[in-house]
């Protein structure tokens, strides 16, 4: 099973759709700034299962109020998932980290910094930030869940996206 990971899209969509129609995912992850671009997604591939959260560009931009924490299980895989301004991740993780933790999370999932990271932590706590999916150059987050576990966990900038066709 493979979870499309985005986030910070600032209404470059174009970017999305090349991730979704070159790796195929069975879930797609959108991470806030901005929701209606994952409700784009969403309307345009409705086979595929979408979960987002909305960042701090979101608070005018939802017509209704939406969870800033979701807590999905996916292939049998417990994940954290926020945009991260609540948890100040432009100057640490630590907050984040403890409450992905706290909540027996396998996978914390967060944006807002624009910049891409994946890393499997000490305790076997995955921590990703897809970077920005916008006109920022471009980079998305790949789960692979294999058996009820994170098989690979990895970033792919827009050139290693041609390793998929």
């Amino acid at each position: 099973m493979k979870i499309l990971v985005l986030s910070d899209s600032h209404s470059g969509l174009s970017f999305m759709r090349r991730c979704v129609d070159t790796l195929w995912p069975d879930y797609i992850i959108h991470l806030g700034d901005y929701m209606d671009d994952g409700a784009a997604i969403a309307e345009e591939y409705p086979y595929i299962r979408v979960y987002q959260v909305p960042g701090n560009c979101d608070r005018f931009r939802c017509l209704q109020p939406q969870p800033e924490i979701l807590k999905p299980i996916i292939g049998g895989v417990s994940f954290y998932m926020t945009h991260g301004h609540l948890y100040n991740v432009k100057f640490t993780y630590s907050r984040l980290i403890a409450a992905a933790r706290e909540a027996g999370a396998a996978c914390a999932l967060f944006g807002h910094t624009h910049e891409a990271c994946c890393e499997l932590l000490e305790d076997g706590l995955w921590l990703m930030n897809p970077g920005a999916c916008g006109s920022w150059g471009g980079s998305c987050g790949l789960i692979e869940i294999e058996d009820g576990k994170i098989n690979a966990c990895r970033i792919l900038r827009q050139a290693e996206l041609e390793v998929f066709k």
